[in-house]
């Protein structure tokens, strides 16, 4: 018996910090007014009263006013993914797609995953990707638990950087900038002391758990700090475009999380929304 031959190219999704690399999806858009832009979106796995459903979850800035878009996975090979491989699902009428947050001050957009996968399935293109459980959605109760400084760690496409090569995205770490057991001005959000550029909009930011266990899933990236000519600082949402529209400005490595919390309440309004 002759068994097939494995690709080259096929990598084995084994470790924790492999699995971070398949979390998130490259966002490419196009804006009405001809630009374009990139960020970042992940998948999360939920489970609820009628079973499991997997969702891509992003910042609602990176949606809006998009009037074409696409998604890029890798592709899979026997359950794991090909390095340099890629498929982009297109989406037509970008920002209807996406359910947006119930509460228009938080920046989340979610659409359902299975669709995606059934459109690349009927042409012969099974994607990768590797879900998020919902269960690992750090709640108030897990950050609570969090010391006021802790190592983070987020995935995506910084100023549209990834490694074109193999199709991956880029892995970041930096620390809490304020407790994330507190609500920053209080408001379900917390800063991080990092590099954020733009393309890291929707950019998944994790945190080790306070018991050991794993990772916990702690918010998403949504803003930058910006320090103004006039020494003002005020946060802004990261641009997709990777050229800043904002003159005599510039970036001060203070980057805006929304508690993942919001992701769960997004969750549950979709599935209210749409199933009932």
């Amino acid at each position: 018996m002759v068994s097939e031959a494995l690709p080259r190219n096929l990598w084995a999704v084994d470790t924790p910090a492999k699995r971070l690399l398949f979390h998130t999806v490259r966002v490419e858009t196009e804006m009405a007014d001809g630009g374009s832009g990139t960020g970042t979106a992940f998948v999360v796995s939920h489970v609820h009263a009628r079973g499991r459903t997997a969702f891509v979850v992003t910042n609602r800035h990176l949606v809006d006013d998009v009037v074409r878009g696409s998604l890029v996975f890798a592709l899979a090979h026997q359950g794991q993914p090909l390095l340099g491989s890629r498929f982009e699902v297109r989406i037509d009428e970008f920002g209807e797609a996406w359910h947006r947050h119930p509460d228009p001050a938080v920046d989340l957009a979610v659409l359902p995953l299975q669709p995606l996968l059934d459109a690349a399935a009927a042409q012969g293109a099974p994607l990768y990707v590797e879900p998020i459980d919902s269960a690992a959605l750090a709640d108030a109760e897990r950050l609570q638990r969090l010391d006021a400084l802790e190592e983070v760690w987020f995935v995506g496409y910084p100023s549209g950087v990834w490694d074109q090569v193999n199709a991956l995205p880029i892995l970041r770490r930096g620390t809490t900038a304020t407790p994330p057991g507190v609500d920053f001005e209080g408001r379900a959000e917390f800063l991080i002391d990092a590099a954020v550029y733009p393309g890291s909009s929707g950019s998944p930011v994790f945190v080790r758990a306070a018991d050991g266990s794993g990772l916990w899933l702690a918010g998403v990236v949504a803003a930058v700090f910006f320090r103004e000519e006039s020494l003002r600082l005020s946060p802004a949402p990261v641009p997709a475009s990777t050229s800043l529209q904002a003159t005599g400005s510039e970036m001060i490595d203070l980057g805006l999380v929304i508690k993942a919390q919001a992701v769960r309440e997004l969750l549950h309004d979709y599935l209210r929304h749409w199933q009932g």
